[in-house]
């Protein structure tokens, strides 16, 4: 039986493949345009999705970047 091989990018990565618009102790200011289904504001830099505890869609608040993951970052707001 012959073994078929899977085209495609690697399972299990994820995340976007160019450098992060943000990292770790980033204060930035940013516009927050949508609610998560968790409940924090989400913002995006450069397309890169900042998810923010505590605001609220309509917001342009500054943040710390606190945690950057593969596709994805969370900030606290300073102000």
């Amino acid at each position: 039986m012959e073994r078929r091989t899977r085209r495609g990018p690697p399972r299990g990565r994820r995340g976007p493949s160019w450098p992060k618009p943000v990292k770790e102790g980033d204060i930035v200011e940013v516009e927050i345009v949508e609610k998560s289904r968790r409940g924090d504001g989400v913002a995006r830099v450069e397309g890169f999705v900042v998810f923010v505890p505590g605001a609220e869609p309509g917001q342009r608040v500054k943040v710390q970047i606190e945690k950057v993951g593969g596709s994805y970052a969370i900030g606290k707001i300073l102000s």
